[in-house]
């Protein structure tokens, strides 16, 4: 699966995608954690804004193979 980052997770991460594979059946959850074991991971919030396939969700929802999961920093401005 694709994972698309952001701004300062982009920053944190060193990059601004990530290919992962994981064992089904997976969660956005289960993408957070394996996310949270690479260098710089530890930095991100518990629970980041992701869209999955370009819509919003929470942890619990299922990702499969092909997926497309953009984590989104808190945004700010005027």
């Amino acid at each position: 699966m694709r994972v698309l980052l952001f701004a300062s997770y982009a920053e944190t991460l060193g990059c601004d995608e990530l290919e992962l594979s994981l064992d089904a059946p997976a969660t956005v959850g289960d993408v957070l954690q394996r996310i949270q074991t690479l260098p710089g991971g530890e930095q991100l919030p518990p629970k980041p804004l992701c869209a999955l396939n370009l819509s919003q969700v929470g942890s619990a929802a299922a990702v499969a193979s092909g997926d497309e999961l953009a984590l989104l920093p808190p945004l700010s401005g005027g």
